[in-house]
């Protein structure tokens, strides 16, 4: 049974009554290194600490125009993968020119001790908050016996001797090593969102697909065919997805994910699916006619009965 995740967004006029762990953090991707924090504040919960992750929104890089806005994980898929941890409250502080340029030692007395009741604290070593990024793990630290709260701090997780970070798996993603991706996650790559319908081409072919639109702040690898697992409800298919524009069947340019479940027949149009990508299989390709593709899609289909 999922823990109900309590969401406190777009205010910063909130107070939690009951004494909190927090994380802090972007937790864009919420990859292994991530889990390490949330594994703290999770424990806390044997204490009788609610476990809450503190997290701005936008992030600071789309607030400042320093990143192109492309997410490892949108929000709702955040807050699909706390849930399902166990997390008991996420809180998207509000991210603008006025609470960015909160002076840090502000923001730890007002949010964090007094707002958020907290008790426990888990960041990573390279933190920063409040104006100009002068909050840091040490402040967290000098302030912790005079606010009454105790702080965790996490050194960074490596991986065959590099460290985990979402921009170093953003890279992956972009050369589509779906595999290594899996890896610094914890889990495969998810695309999550409702089923909508598509141009019924696969159904006509004899492979009904399922098809989602990714928001376009999701970010996606290479266009292509992969090998991939869907979800829905509380089953995992086996499935094979094409990530791209289908441009034998459509002009028009809408970058979407459509997949083929095995042993699956059901219309579920508007239902909430996930997507795991687990491995490249090829590039998307334009093919002379629906024959040829009837024809690669066998063969990819067939591929992936063999996938392991």
């Amino acid at each position: 049974m999922l823990s109900q995740l309590e969401i406190i967004t777009g205010t910063t006029d909130f107070f939690l009554e009951k004494e909190t762990a927090a994380a802090i953090g972007k937790f864009d991707g919420v990859h292994i290194g991530h889990r390490r924090l949330l594994e703290e504040v999770l424990s806390c919960k044997a204490q009788g600490l609610a476990a809450c992750v503190f997290t701005f929104e936008p992030a600071p890089a789309v607030l400042f125009g320093t990143g192109d806005g492309k997410e490892l994980t949108t929000r709702e898929e955040k807050r699909a993968l706390f849930e399902r941890m166990g997390v008991d409250i996420l809180v998207e502080f509000p991210l603008t020119k006025q609470t960015a340029a909160m002076p840090p030692e502000i923001f730890v007395s007002d949010v964090l001790a007094r707002r958020m009741n907290v008790r426990f604290i888990a960041a990573g070593r390279d933190l920063s908050f409040g104006a100009g990024g002068r909050g840091n793990a040490a402040l967290l630290q000098s302030l912790s016996q005079d606010l009454g709260y105790e702080v965790k701090i996490i050194e960074k997780v490596c991986f065959q001797g590099k460290e985990v970070s979402s921009t170093y798996i953003k890279s992956q993603v972009e050369a589509g090593n779906m595999k290594l991706v899996e890896q610094l996650l914890g889990m495969p790559y998810p695309i999550m969102g409702k089923v909508v319908h598509g141009n019924r081409i696969g159904r006509t072919l004899g492979f009904p697909t399922v098809n989602l639109v990714p928001g376009e702040s999701k970010l996606l690898p290479p266009n292509g065919v992969y090998y991939s697992q869907v979800r829905y409800g509380s089953r995992k298919y086996r499935a094979i997805s094409n990530v791209g524009y289908k441009p034998t069947v459509t002009n028009e340019r809408v970058l979407g994910v459509e997949s083929y479940l095995y042993d699956f027949d059901q219309e579920i149009y508007e239902e909430s699916v996930e997507v795991y990508l687990l491995g490249f299989r090829r590039p998307e390709k334009r093919f002379e006619g629906l024959e040829e593709l009837k024809k690669q899609l066998k063969e990819d289909i067939e591929a992936g009965l063999r996938f392991a």
